[in-house]
């Protein structure tokens, strides 16, 4: 793919536990909790493709209460095909929390990333280094591509309006179309403006209760619908799903395409989505989540791919100077995975 450039279309990374990557999804979710967060995400997508799709993501962010703002920090690593194509960036992020009225509250973000994307082509074998008697490697190649680097910044927005059951947002990434080709004197390589929508409604039962007596404290019971749909260049997809919140238990599952737009004349499923997640709240606001999903693929590729495997975790805490009397502040009620 990487020899045919006039045809190859790129397309950033995914993570199906988009709401765990929140500063990815969009920068208007840094201090989105009103505490300090970190977080990690992994996901092996495809692992029984001998292709190394691998993205790495962590990330740091915290509300400062005085300036009603956030701010965050978003490492990326992001590992692709036989040549180790590699992405790696840098970005951080400032959001403000607007509010509208005591029930509507609107929160604008904004990121600058730094970019570098790597490859190395001596990882990859060519036919003239094989022994047509027996396969197998015996000669260097005659080919010379070295390893090729690009670096660049990249600019992104977005917003997040919601009430104490609802949320819809929106993000832009790339807003200045970066120009990715290695070689300077190259045709532009532009990474295309990737636009997300996303958004859900927390639907509340009754809850259910943990421990007795003074230790008594109320459990979280919600059913939780999402949605995402981004577009970039030539593509699109839909996810859609819910969450089942039976704290500490999270169970979650959705659909990843779009079934009513073929592509190339097949139909546009990709997968199905299955979670589970386990969270724990401290008694200080502290906040610890652990999620795994995994991808089943039905597309044409098959469930021979290996799918896609994901993990999650994600711990918040209460960082507010404990002798100020508590601000009222409403929080997004979007799911944790």
């Amino acid at each position: 793919m990487l020899l045919m450039p006039e045809v190859v279309t790129a397309q950033d990374p995914q993570f199906s536990q988009f709401y765990a990557a929140p500063l990815y999804l969009n920068p208007a979710f840094a201090g989105a909790t009103q505490q300090a967060r970190v977080g990690l995400n992994y996901r092996n997508q495809w692992p029984s493709i001998d292709a190394n799709f691998v993205t790495i993501s962590a990330f740091f962010d915290t509300f400062i209460e005085s300036k009603n703002s956030g701010v965050g920090m978003l490492l990326m690593r992001d590992t692709e095909g036989q040549a180790g194509l590699k992405s790696t960036s840098v970005g951080l992020q400032y959001a403000y929390q607007l509010y509208i009225t005591d029930w509507l509250t609107f929160r604008p973000g904004f990121q600058a990333a730094f970019y570098n994307r790597h490859v190395n082509f001596s990882d990859l074998t060519f036919g003239d280094q094989f022994d047509p008697n027996t396969g197998e490697i015996i000669n260097p190649t005659n080919e010379s591509f070295g390893n090729l680097s690009k670096n660049f910044v990249d600019l992104s927005a977005g917003g997040v309006l919601y009430t104490k059951n609802i949320w819809v947002g929106v993000a832009a990434h790339h807003l200045n179309t970066p120009n990715q080709a290695f070689e300077e004197d190259a045709d532009p390589k532009e990474l295309p403006t990737k636009l997300s929508f996303h958004g859900g409604i927390k639907l509340l039962f009754s809850p259910g209760t943990m421990g007795s007596g003074l230790y008594a404290r109320p459990q979280e019971r919600s059913l939780t619908p999402t949605f995402q749909y981004k577009t970039q260049g030539e593509f699109d997809q839909l996810d859609m799903g819910l969450y089942l919140t039976l704290e500490p238990i999270i169970i979650g599952t959705w659909y990843r395409g779009l079934p009513f737009k073929k592509l190339e004349g097949f139909n546009n499923n990709e997968s199905i989505v299955l979670l589970i997640g386990f969270t724990k709240k401290g008694g200080q606001g502290d906040l610890l989540n652990i999620g795994y999903s995994y991808d089943y693929t039905i597309s044409k590729l098959g469930s021979g791919s290996g799918g896609a495997h994901e993990i999650s975790i994600s711990y918040s805490w209460n960082n507010r100077d404990p002798r100020k009397p508590p601000k009222h502040i409403m929080q997004i009620p979007c799911p944790d995975f």
